[in-house]
């Protein structure tokens, strides 16, 4: 049953989105704020060009405490070149893509457009639906 059930049907769609020009600081109140561990920065035609994570945030993070000022912007830290997937993958492949790789959520595309993005609580929520 698991192996019917898409990306798309519990991916997250409505997205907070960053530019690479936030600050450092202001992208990190904007994520706490919406409660979520990570967002896709996009150029101003809406194109992806990062994603900027808690991960991200623990280097600028560090950064500040041995420079002693946080400073930065998005563009200094984000994760360029993220991994997608498409809308359509079922929710076992995608969880077989997390167990290969560290990252703990991937921007989903659909016509080559970004729709939204699925984390591995996303893949979680999938499982106890089914239960």
């Amino acid at each position: 049953m698991l192996n019917k059930i898409s990306t798309a049907d519990y991916m997250t769609k409505h997205l907070v989105t960053l530019t690479q020009d936030h600050s450092v600081i202001d992208a990190i109140k904007i994520m706490l704020g919406h409660k979520i561990t990570c967002a896709p920065v996009l150029d101003d035609k809406g194109q992806l060009l990062g994603m900027f994570s808690e991960m991200d945030g623990m280097k600028a993070f560090l950064d500040t405490v041995y420079n002693q000022g946080m400073s930065g912007k998005v563009c200094d830290y984000m994760t360029r070149n993220p991994i997608t997937v498409n809308a359509d993958i079922s929710i076992v492949d995608l969880a077989e893509k997390f167990m290969k790789l560290s990252v703990r959520s991937f921007p989903v595309y659909e016509d080559g457009e970004l729709v939204g993005i699925i984390s591995r609580t996303d893949l979680f929520k999938a499982l106890a639906a089914t239960q």
